[in-house]
């Protein structure tokens, strides 16, 4: 390896996720090919106006980060249409079922970035601009030689809490007890946010009940709602 290939590694930006692409369908690769343009908001170096691509002019504005397949957010962009949805994912295969899910359902209240969550924070939305952001069931890591991987982290934690308005908030969600006292843990260190309530195990009802979630509560398993208010 050349001394220039070297720093160049140094240099690379952590990312907020570790690429593991699933195989994709040819209905979201061709969701992908029909309705990115029109649903998608494309990265770059630029402040996001919102009366620019929502219908919905001056409402609030929600920010979801890793939403998966994007079953539970279509559905809570479709329960709250006076509100506007910027979700957030890399990985193809559920960049392309939300986009089905768009098109199929005419949800106009929700665009999606395929991209770096944290390039998109410090590059494309201003400080103080967002009314709350989700982070449902991020990937626990378990191992502890992983833990570097998790998502949650305090400089990630600081950078969010920038971005949220005051009296905004932040919810993140998890199943895996271990994370849940890791994120607890962080979030009481940052000093812009202010927990809402000690009860972990109250899920609002503006997040749906998934399957998977239901499978496992009926095991036993439980389910932490971390809400911290932005002060």
């Amino acid at each position: 390896m050349t001394e220039q290939n070297k720093e160049e590694i140094k240099k690379r930006p952590i990312r907020t996720y570790i690429l593991r692409q699933g195989r994709i369908t040819a209905a979201q690769k061709k969701a992908i090919q029909d309705n990115f343009q029109k649903h998608a908001v494309i990265f770059e170096n630029k402040i996001i106006n919102f009366d620019d691509i929502f219908k919905n002019k001056n409402s609030e504005l929600i920010l979801e980060i890793g939403f998966g397949m994007g079953t539970s957010t279509a559905e809570i962009a479709k329960s709250n249409l006076n509100k506007n949805y910027i979700a957030i994912e890399v990985h193809s295969p559920g960049v392309g079922n939300l986009l089905k899910l768009i098109q199929e359902d005419d949800i106009s209240n929700l665009k999606i970035i395929q991209h770096d969550a944290v390039e998109v924070l410090n590059l494309m939305i201003k400080n103080d601009s967002l009314d709350g952001i989700h982070i449902f069931f991020p990937d626990p890591w378990p191992k502890k030689k992983h833990h570097k991987r998790r998502l949650i982290q305090s400089n990630l934690l600081k950078l969010i809490a920038q971005k949220i308005k005051k009296t905004g908030y932040l919810h993140i969600a998890t199943d895996w007890e271990d994370y849940a006292v890791w994120i607890i843990d962080l979030l009481d260190k940052e000093e812009l946010l202010q927990k809402m309530s000690d009860d972990f195990f109250k899920k609002p009802d503006y997040r749906p009940l998934t399957k998977y979630e239901n499978r496992g509560i009926k095991l036993g398993y439980r389910v932490w709602d971390m809400i911290y208010r932005r002060i």
